[in-house]
């Protein structure tokens, strides 16, 4: 299941108790609502957030809040918590997307933005979201995804972006339209009412108009600036010469009155606060034991700071855990670098145990990098048995690895090997080869990173579909890897199931994906256990163990629930295709359309091709010609950008199905020699009523297979022997074949294999039940035939027989002459020949006999 989601980054911030109500500024942003952003921009300390939390209050609509920071600069963390934000509104959308956020081959931006789109747009009310911080983010990916979602918003939510610089985004495209509500810093100063306000009633100061002027002159309404002058005067019997001495620009003014409010408090006070700001986000607990004074109680120090208005910002209801403002954490920071008298890599050291200690693993992680304790950053890396970055966890141990010098890593081969696994699963494949290869300069005979080294080149294999290279690797990473390193072995061992696969070892296949799923399983990764299942699923399949594969796909499903994740496209396929052999075509289109939008949200994949083929198909089964080739352009553009041409074959094959319904069959000729597809030969042949020729390739097949478990290749030859034998007149040899295969396929209710054939095959089960085979199966085979749809058979045609065209036709299969159609039509006889030229035209054929044949083959003629 995904990682914990911290869902302190989702609380709106609750209203401070000494703050001026601000009326006009809740007005502005009510107004705004109808706009689809309201952009709040200024400087720190202008009390964006504030404004917000007043807001929040009395705006009376459902709101959704995300604290930004720097990790949500990877744009797959952004995602995640936009989803979980948006889900505190609307339970469990984009549920299905958290784990595959998390995931290697994370789903691409546009497609969970889309997801999230369209969901918004079902709804009845207006929410808005609001998004504070956003200058932390840096990154143009997230930038790009921000400026996605602003151009396709609904107007069923109202975006809040709080930051202290103007975002990359067309800014001014949203002015001209009227889409954009602007506040800054000339709306947030405090005006000198607000000052007033502040000073005397909330802080209770009393000062005097001329002192509030001068402090609202020299801070220019900056409202931090008044907090920290307000706290510092509070310790200050002098005021007027308090004053005088406040001025210059913010930094150096920020600077003096940090210095002013730290003196006003105890030694203890100011030791703690300089301590704990090592920390993001901090508690009783871990200040204890960051800290380790034996005179200072953290939760009773962060009680009362709170109290004094010393910028800790709770994060939780019930007030455990807080944070400091921004601006005072990254100056109390400053303070702490200058600092000789502590020992801050100690802190820091101390902070990662208190996060491992209580299953805060990355927090841990963290601080470990910043103590620049390699070590102890490695083992936490190691996740206790499952690594972090296997569990999703890839952008800040990437960030760290990337801020560490050559030096560093040169002597220490495990942690370059860390680096090359998230590299690959980044996609950064050459990146991930030159660590590799100065890993292994440093490896010497240390079997397990050798082991790692192999099974990180298996999985650089899997894009380029190099089957003898992921084999090869995944054999000698097995070999190498120490028994107990359960999360490479795991992923080893599937990538080793992936090779037998491709090679048709399906024995072996389905052992290491038996032995992959409960061990991570137990391990918790999830991902390994989706992948392994599907894998076994598509083997099942392939082993016509329908019912068996339809239990394992369903457990996949059953596992992750709804929504589902864009990893479990494969098993919605896989589904679909059962559906579809089970003849039960609604279900086969729903979770075949279900499969292709999962797989369009993952990227440099070849799923969705596999799911165009499937839904062409059964486009072809509903006598849709044009939409089954629509479908297959659409594959084959796929296939050709995304450099995915090893699957070429696949489309080839079905292009060449749809040219043989439609008479093409030179077009199809040439698909099949330049393919090499004798499959799709085979089936020209039968179509053909070549029938010794297909006698001959079927059998030259049959024996390629021969010791093969190869079931579903084997049932479908079959059935062509069968078709080919009853053709070429041997109808003894082709019953009795029948009655072979009907048990393979009725084990598995394997429905399609038989009426996806011409009326031929009719023709055939017909001639069986005549002969006293009379099965229960049997007679559903020929009711499936009867109750195709065969209302515009013609339609396979691009130019299709007219209606005097038909009836002609028709004749001709009676085995009326021309002469006698013309007395049977009331027409004249070079009439009736020019509708025979047309005919032969349309079908593509030279003569009746020809023309007889290609009208069955595509149900235009049923045979006699």
């Amino acid at each position: 299941m995904p990682n914990q989601i911290l869902t302190t980054k989702l609380h709106i911030p609750p209203r401070m108790p000494k703050e001026v109500l601000r009326n006009d500024l809740i007005d502005k942003l009510n107004r705004g609502v109808n706009t689809k952003l309201t952009l709040i921009s200024a400087s720190a300390g202008f009390g964006k957030s504030t404004i917000l939390s007043q807001w929040i209050n009395t705006c009376n609509k459902p709101v959704a809040w995300i604290s930004l920071d720097e990790e949500h600069g990877d744009v797959s963390h952004f995602l995640i918590y936009l989803i979980a934000a948006l889900q505190t509104i609307i339970p469990n959308l984009g549920a299905g997307f958290l784990a595959a956020l998390q995931s290697p081959q994370p789903p691409s931006p546009v497609s969970v933005l889309t997801f999230l789109i369209n969901g918004i747009s079902l709804l009845k009310d207006k929410i808005i979201l609001v998004m504070d911080d956003y200058h932390l983010v840096d990154s143009s990916e997230v930038d790009k995804a921000f400026n996605f979602l602003i151009e396709n918003l609904p107007e069923q939510i109202h975006l809040v972006l709080a930051t202290r610089e103007d975002p990359v985004f067309p800014l001014a495209k949203l002015r001209v339209r009227g889409q954009l509500n602007e506040i800054r810093v000339a709306d947030l100063r405090f005006t000198p009412r607000e000052t007033t306000a502040f000073f005397n009633k909330e802080m209770k100061l009393n000062l005097s108009k001329d002192v509030i002027l001068i402090l609202e002159t020299r801070t220019e309404g900056w409202i931090a600036g008044l907090q920290l002058a307000a706290i510092s005067i509070q310790g200050h019997k002098d005021i007027k010469g308090f004053i005088k001495s406040f001025s210059g620009n913010h930094r150096f003014v920020l600077d003096y009155l940090v210095e002013e409010v730290l003196r006003q408090q105890s030694d203890d006070i100011q030791n703690f606060l300089l301590q704990i700001a090592i920390m993001d986000r901090f508690c009783g607990s871990i200040c204890d034991a960051v800290i380790q004074s034996s005179t200072v109680s953290g939760q009773e120090t962060l009680k009362f700071i709170e109290r004094a208005n010393l910028f800790v910002i709770p994060l939780d209801d019930e007030r455990k855990w807080f944070r400091f403002h921004h601006l005072f954490a990254e100056l109390l920071r400053q303070r702490l670098n200058k600092s000789e008298d502590i020992d801050i890599p100690t802190l820091h050291k101390r902070a990662s145990l208190w996060f491992e200690e209580n299953n805060f693993e990355i927090e841990a992680f963290k601080h470990a990098a910043a103590a620049n304790d390699i070590d102890r950053a490695e083992i936490l890396i190691g996740g206790k048995g499952m690594p972090l970055f296997f569990r999703g966890e890839i952008a800040p141990i990437y960030k760290w690895l990337k801020s560490l010098p050559d030096s560093t890593l040169k002597n220490r081969p495990s942690l370059i090997l860390i680096y090359s696994i998230i590299l690959t699963f980044l996609g950064k494949g050459r990146d991930a080869e030159l660590k590799l290869l100065a890993a292994e300069i440093d490896i010497l005979d240390n079997k397990d990173l050798i082991g790692q080294i192999a099974a990180i080149r298996a999985m650089l294999a899997i894009p380029q579909n190099d089957t003898e290279k992921i084999l090869i690797q995944s054999i000698l990473a097995l070999e190498n890897l120490n028994e107990d390193n359960l999360a490479v072995r795991t992923i080893t061992k599937w990538t080793l199931g992936l090779a037998y696969q491709n090679r048709g070892d399906r024995a072996l296949a389905i052992r290491m994906f038996s032995e992959v799923i409960p061990i991570s399983k137990s391990s918790g990764n999830i991902m390994a256990t989706i992948a392994a299942a599907t894998s076994l699923g598509q083997v099942q399949e392939s082993q016509n163990q329908l019912f068996q594969a339809k239990d394992t796909y369903k457990s996949i499903l059953d596992e992750i629930g709804d929504p589902p994740w864009p990893a479990v496209c494969e098993a919605n396929l896989g589904l679909a295709r059962i559906y579809y052999q089970w003849n039960d075509l609604d279900k086969a289109l729903k979770f075949g359309e279900l499969g292709l939008t999962l797989a369009l949200q993952l990227e440099n994949i070849d799923t969705p091709v596999s799911c165009w083929i499937f839904l062409a198909q059964l486009k072809l089964s509903q006598k849709d010609n044009t939409g089954a080739a629509t479908l297959l352009s659409k594959a084959e553009q796929y296939l050709i950008s995304h450099n995915l041409m090893f699957r070429m074959n696949d489309v080839a094959a079905a292009q060449v199905l749809i040219l043989i319904h439609l008479g093409n069959f030179s077009e199809a000729i040439y698909l099949i020699e330049k393919y090499n597809l004798p499959k799709s030969r085979l089936r020209l042949y039968i179509t053909q009523g070549n029938f010794s020729k297909a006698i001959e390739l079927v059998n030259t097949l049959l024996k390629e297979i021969e010791g093969k478990e190869w079931h579903i290749e084997r049932l479908q030859l079959l059935i062509f022997q069968a078709l080919a034998l009853y053709g070429d007149g041997q109808k003894d040899k082709s019953f009795q074949l029948i009655k072979e295969l009907l048990p393979l396929a009725e084990s598995s209710e394997n429905i399609r294999v038989f009426i996806d054939e011409s009326e031929l095959m009719s023709s055939l089960l017909s001639y069986t039940l005549f002969r006293g085979l009379t099965s229960n199966f049997i007679k559903k085979l020929k009711m499936a035939f009867d109750s195709k749809d065969q209302k515009n058979p013609n339609q396979f045609l691009m130019d299709p027989l007219s209606r005097r065209e038909l009836e002609v036709l028709e004749l001709i299969n009676q085995g009326l002459s021309n002469g006698e159609i013309c007395e049977k039509l009331f027409l004249a006889l070079d009439t009736v020949k020019g509708h025979n030229r047309k005919i032969f035209n349309k079908l593509g054929v030279n003569n009746r006999t020809m023309a007889i044949s290609k009208a069955r083959s595509i149900h235009i003629l049923k045979f006699q």
